[in-house]
């Protein structure tokens, strides 16, 4: 075995071998069995539906064959439309294929109507019927951010739409009075509920919270937002030694994990329109946990050639310009205009 990081949190001790890739638990259960059910994948898909329907920190471009039309003002992919601009004597030599915005809210329309359809043929949930029939979210919200509660009432109306549960617990934390041990007896109580398929902690927490330990706190395969370490180190692993499980990263729901919902929706708005990353060069601007790091991973596995642009990078617009894919993730609109790209 390579190094072995130990990590201790009330009582649980984790082990990540990064060379074998094994993680175990000193529990009576072993997390290598933390496998997500298929309630928590469905779960995981919704969340995923809400990065196209509401404003995310992460922008992706299309560079050649594709191109944007103009500097863009929000987070959009543009894809050529049919016709391309005719050449006449009095025009340019060559010409550029007209773009147009990829429509975000139709590609979650669709996904959230084939999970509905999915979610229809699981048995409702009875008093008569076993714990957990239907898919259930667990969202917990502290603080009172306003951009916060718009999107916790996002993804409770997103589970609604397609027939699952949602369990919603706020605290106001007026005068700072929420603790971190009253967070924590929360989380273990829904690691522990058969009706709870998925944990969702709204970011960000009070600065007297610390989050990391709040984020370990959940268990694995109910972390639908891919932010505990043990989800982390399976997505940061390539498998590439001898003997390792190669994984379908083209099929989002064979993961034995969750991966983070908006490098996840980046990458499924590309499938959808039908782009094959493999063998391209693909260029990350930005370098965060949240979005930056897992998305170029993300491209990684899909076989692209990735470079990450941060602030310290030199000529920004050079690089960005070799590129055939820009996903930008720095959270600031118009950061990339239409002449850096193909």
């Amino acid at each position: 075995k390579s190094r072995i990081k130990k990590i201790t949190r009330y009582n649980r001790e984790y082990f990540i071998a990064s060379q074998q890739q094994a993680v175990y638990c000193s529990g009576p259960s072993s997390i290598t069995s933390f496998m997500p059910s298929r309630a928590a994948v469905l779960l995981g898909i919704v969340v995923l539906s809400l990065v196209f329907v509401q404003s995310t920190a992460s922008t992706a471009f299309l560079a050649s064959p594709f191109k944007v039309s103009s500097a863009p003002s929000s987070s959009a992919l543009r894809i050529p439309q049919t016709k391309t601009m005719a050449t006449t004597a009095s025009s340019p030599s060559s010409s550029s294929p007209l773009a147009k915005d990829i429509d975000g809210k139709s590609i979650a329309a669709a996904i959230r109507s084939e999970l509905t359809q999915q979610i229809s043929l699981l048995p409702p949930s009875t008093a008569s019927s076993p714990p957990g029939s239907r898919p259930g979210l667990a969202v917990m919200l502290v603080g009172q951010r306003r951009d916060s509660q718009t999107y916790v009432r996002m993804k409770q109306k997103a589970c609604h739409d397609c027939g699952m549960n949602s369990f919603l617990r706020v605290y106001d934390n007026v005068d700072g009075d929420v603790t971190e041990e009253l967070l924590l007896n929360q989380i273990s109580e829904w690691n522990d509920d058969l009706a709870v398929h998925g944990i969702l902690v709204q970011l960000p927490l009070p600065a007297h919270i610390d989050e990391e330990v709040i984020l370990r706190a959940v268990r694995p395969d109910k972390d639908v937002d891919g932010l505990h370490p043990a989800n982390t180190a399976r997505l940061f692993s390539t498998s590439t030694h001898a003997g390792a499980a190669k994984l379908n990263w083209k099929d989002f729901s064979s993961l034995p994990f969750h991966v983070p919902c908006t490098p996840q929706g980046c990458i499924e708005l590309l499938d959808r329109i039908g782009v094959d990353v493999e063998g391209k060069n693909a260029v990350v601007i930005g370098r965060s946990n949240l979005v930056g790091l897992p998305v170029a991973m993300l491209l990684l596995h899909r076989n692209a050639t990735v470079t990450i642009v941060h602030s310290r990078t030199r000529d920004i617009e050079a690089v960005v310009k070799n590129a055939d894919v820009v996903i930008a993730a720095v959270g600031r609109a118009k950061m990339v205009p239409g002449s850096w790209l193909k």
